[in-house]
């Protein structure tokens, strides 16, 4: 196939186009060039989204994977741009569009958050401003202007926690360096509860086969395909490192009372039995139980976790980063600081 990925030069899209490459499919991206450091064999094309899409005029792809789509008014432009060049769009949605994450087991039919273009093109303005607070609002808006300039020939990857090597949000990578380092180990809520992640080379994977059948529709895609605990995905940082840690569990009581951030200062955390914000009002159950029955009907398949936090931890490795560097988990002060609240330091 002749590819087009918007984006490709971070994360996913790395992941996906070495994949699509060692399957010998031709590949060109789009993207503004600020981190095509070794990529190769590719076809690449500067240009920004924000701005001037001519670059793309005049030719034609198979299909378009849309990696780097967020703010609503560039995806509308590409897509009322590519529809008639390309047979096949694939857009890398969210499971942040639904609405919540309340209900265990909620599939592609529960209800996504809404909102107007009109709005979307408002709260855009400044790039620099809190435009992530509508994330979801945007993906599930991104969604449906895909699906209306494209009809029946979109398929929207509602994404959960991504993992894998280049990780920019380093939520898997502060997990798999703490445990690497060391000492008391400080993890959130009970070990038995529930997470979920994808890694970048099986979804990759999966796009290929999605977009080699023409697929389209709205698939929830993260994983494993069995229930994978806390306890599990530490075990296994555990094994791969080598690392002698001793974890401390501390309950989500605890935490919510020291003012310990979900998410951001505790990865793969949110609270089980307490609203996630004081607007909400009942706690997201659901957040690491998405159904993902369609997607693995339709061949999505999993390495063995041991495989992806083992590439992870050899890319960490290599990059020698300060502790204020990183853009997630909790500074070394405050773990040791929580630790002696719990007598474990």
């Amino acid at each position: 196939m002749k590819i087009l990925v918007l984006g490709g030069s971070r994360f996913l899209g790395r992941t996906f186009v070495e994949e699509a490459l060692s399957q010998n499919h031709e590949v060109t991206i789009f993207n503004r060039g600020n981190q095509n450091v070794g990529l190769k064999d590719i076809e690449i094309i500067t240009g920004d989204r924000f701005g001037d899409l001519c670059e793309l005029k005049n030719r034609y792809w198979d299909t378009v994977l849309d990696t780097s789509g967020f703010i609503p008014s560039t995806v509308k432009n590409s897509t009322e741009l590519l529809k008639d060049r390309v047979k096949h769009y694939a857009f890398i949605s969210s499971i942040s569009v639904y609405q919540d994450w309340v209900p265990e087991n909620l599939d592609e039919t529960y209800p996504v958050l809404d909102m107007s273009f009109e709005k979307s093109n408002e709260l855009s303005k400044d790039v620099n401003g809190p435009i992530y607070e509508y994330y979801g609002h945007f993906k599930a808006l991104c969604e449906r202007i895909a699906e209306m300039n494209m009809p029946g020939r979109v398929l929207n990857v509602r994404a959960g926690q991504l993992i894998g090597p280049n990780d920019y949000t380093d939520r898997i990578p502060y997990w798999v360096h703490r445990v690497a380092k060391g000492g008391n180990v400080l993890v959130p809520g009970n070990e038995n509860r529930r997470v979920q992640l994808i890694d970048n080379n099986d979804l990759s994977k999966w796009i290929l086969k999605m977009m080699t059948a023409n697929t389209s529709g709205t698939f929830n895609a993260t994983g494993p395909d069995f229930p994978l605990t806390m306890k599990q995905f530490i075990d296994a940082c555990l094994r791969v490192t080598g690392s002698d840690a001793e974890i401390v569990w501390a309950d989500e009581e605890f935490l919510l009372e020291q003012k310990v951030a979900p998410w951001t200062e505790m990865p793969l955390w949110v609270p089980e039995n307490a609203p996630l914000s004081p607007e909400l009002e009942k706690p997201w159950k659901g957040t690491f139980s998405i159904n993902i029955d369609k997607a693995v009907k339709s061949g999505l398949t999993f390495r063995t976790l041991d495989e992806s936090i083992s590439d992870i931890y050899e890319w960490e490795k290599t990059r020698h980063i300060s502790q204020d560097e990183w853009k997630s988990g909790m500074r070394a002060e405050r773990e040791k600081e929580l630790l002696t609240l719990l007598g474990r330091n």
